[in-house]
Parts: C-alpha cells; sequence; structure tokens
C-alpha cells in the first residue's frame, strides 16, 4: 500500500520553491527560512476531534492543516510546508488515506503550503491525522502569549461559539489578518481560540502575569451559537464564552492601536471586548462592579 500511495502522492504534490526535495527520499530538503523558523504540530484522532461515521474525512483532512495555520497565524507567522503522519486504520487505509489527502491537499493548495513529506502506517486503531506545520516570521517579531500589559485592548476577530455545528471541520485560519495587524498596529500577545475564548483568554492572561476585565455583552456571538442554543439547554454567551474550535485571534494592544484600527479595513471583523489589567483573573464589568468570571473550554479526550 505504501509503495503505491507514494507514487499517487508524488503525483498530486506541487513542486514548491520551498523545498527542494520533497516525497520519496529519506528526509526532505527545504530552503531556509528568511528571519526565523516556525514550527508547530497538532494530531486529530477519531472519536476524540471528529467522528469517522459522521463527519467527511475529506473535511478531516483539511481540518488537520488548518488547525496548525491558525497557530502559525497566532504566532504572527507565515507558513511554507508541511509534514504529513497518517495512522490509518488497517480496514479500508488505502481509501481512508485518500479522502483524507484529498482535503490535506486542497488546503495546502490554498495556501501555498509545500507538502515536504510525512510517514504512513497502519494498525488496529482509529484514524489519527499528525501535521507538521513550518512557516517564518521576522526576527524577534513573533507574536507572543507573554507580552499583553496593563491597559491594552482586548480584540477577538470573526464571531464565536457553537462550531461544532461543522464550522470546526472549516476553519479559517486568519493568517492575513496577522499580517495586517503586523504591518498597522503594535501587537502585544496573541492566542488563537482552539478550546474556548475563556480557556484560551486566561491562558494568556497567565502567560502575561495579568487579568481582563470584560465587556461580555461585546463579545461577538455566532449565529451558530444561538442556532445550537434552540437544542442545549445552554445560552448562547454559554457557547460563545466555552464552546472551543472557533479558531479566531485574541489579540491584544494598546487601547490608541486598538481605536486607529476602526477606520482600517480589515480581512476579518475585529472586535475589543475589553482591557487587560495587573489584577489577575477574568472579571466582567457589570454596572460599575466586577463580578470573577470561571474559565471553561472545550476538553479533548475520548468517550
Amino acid at each position: 500500500m505504501e509503495h503505491s500511495f507514494l507514487a499517487y502522492l508524488r503525483g498530486r504534490c506541487r513542486k514548491l520553491a520551498q523545498v527542494t526535495v520533497g516525497i520519496g527520499d529519506d528526509a526532505s530538503v527545504l530552503e531556509p527560512a528568511t528571519g526565523q523558523q516556525l514550527a508547530c504540530v497538532d494530531q486529530i484522532i477519531d472519536g476524540v476531534d471528529f467522528l469517522s461515521d459522521e463527519h467527511s474525512l475529506t473535511d478531516v483532512g483539511y481540518k488537520s492543516v488548518a488547525i496548525n495555520l491558525s497557530d502559525i497565524a497566532a504566532m504572527g507567522g507565515r507558513p511554507t510546508s508541511i509534514l504529513v503522519t497518517l495512522s490509518l486504520p488497517s480496514q479500508n487505509s488505502t481509501q481512508v488515506a485518500g479522502a483524507v489527502y484529498e482535503g490535506i491537499l486542497e488546503a495546502a493548495e490554498e495556501f501555498n503550503l509545500s507538502i515536504a513529506g510525512g510517514d504512513i502506517s497502519t494498525y488496529d486503531g482509529p484514524l489519527a491525522v499528525s501535521i507538521t506545520l513550518l512557516g517564518s516570521v521576522d526576527r524577534d517579531q513573533a507574536f507572543l502569549r507573554s507580552g499583553a500589559k496593563e491597559g491594552d485592548a482586548i480584540m477577538v476577530s470573526g464571531a464565536v461559539g457553537g462550531s461544532l455545528r461543522g464550522r470546526h471541520l472549516r476553519p479559517i485560519p486568519r493568517l492575513d489578518l496577522a499580517q495586517q495587524l503586523r504591518q498597522s498596529v503594535e501587537v502585544t500577545s496573541a492566542i488563537d481560540i482552539s478550546d474556548g475564548l475563556s480557556l484560551d483568554l486566561d491562558r494568556l492572561c497567565a502567560a502575561s502575569g495579568v487579568g481582563a476585565e470584560l465587556d461580555t455583552e461585546k463579545i461577538p456571538v455566532h449565529q451558530d451559537a444561538e442556532l445550537l442554543s434552540e437544542s442545549s439547554g445552554r445560552t448562547p454567551f454559554q457557547h460563545a464564552w466555552s464552546d472551543g474550535e472557533d479558531f479566531e485571534l485574541l489579540v491584544t494592544m494598546s487601547q490608541k492601536d486598538a481605536d486607529s484600527l476602526a477606520a482600517q479595513e480589515l480581512d476579518a471583523p475585529l472586535t475589543q471586548i475589553g482591557n487587560i489589567v495587573g489584577r489577575t483573573g477574568l472579571w466582567q464589568r457589570q454596572q460599575g462592579k466586577l463580578k470573577r468570571l470561571s474559565p471553561q473550554g472545550y476538553i479533548h479526550e475520548s468517550s
């Protein structure tokens, strides 16, 4: 299976300048990045991050790349190439691999990525897709979680909540937005929303040693959260607060920079939902008083 499938891949993969030698040798030969190298890896597993009997395997392949691209966006970087590792269930492994790779190839073409190599194996277990994504960023210019300062505005892209209605399989990595922000303001910290708005904001605050005061009514709630609330028994806000897998960006910047963005046309909507404060924790501004909020999020575990 492996040799024939590799021949198929070599025929499907585009030759791009960032990879000199790709699939077919013992290791890939990559062109060195300008600035500094970025690298991230994420694995998604059947029964934990998707359900193979319910979800399109092509969508699963696309998602496996897109969630890594979201991490690169959160670092303010530019993606270049990927390494793909498939752990395939022994039954129908060739068909499964082909379907997953259709989504991977689609994402690679959309975001101008080279597939530099990877690994394929079969075993008595669930489908798992692991993507290692390489990228670059100008020297000492990576967005980090640890730079938020007291007084900074807290901004969120897009809208959040209810992603499990289907958006979690086709997330939109905010790569262009990250580059627009880099060119127009000083981003002091950033993180992508993978496990929930509140949980990931709490992680950013912890890394920076600060807290957040939030105008919770300004949090942009996605229509999917409204629809999901009709059957879930939870409010749209609760979905927006904790659902996860939105893959939007949370960024901080000075209030002056945040105000300057109002006159700019951005690749995605950017909404201010609060400010960074010296007091740790997440706090809700409500009629002149502060109420402590509990961060909640999506837990990645098998049932």
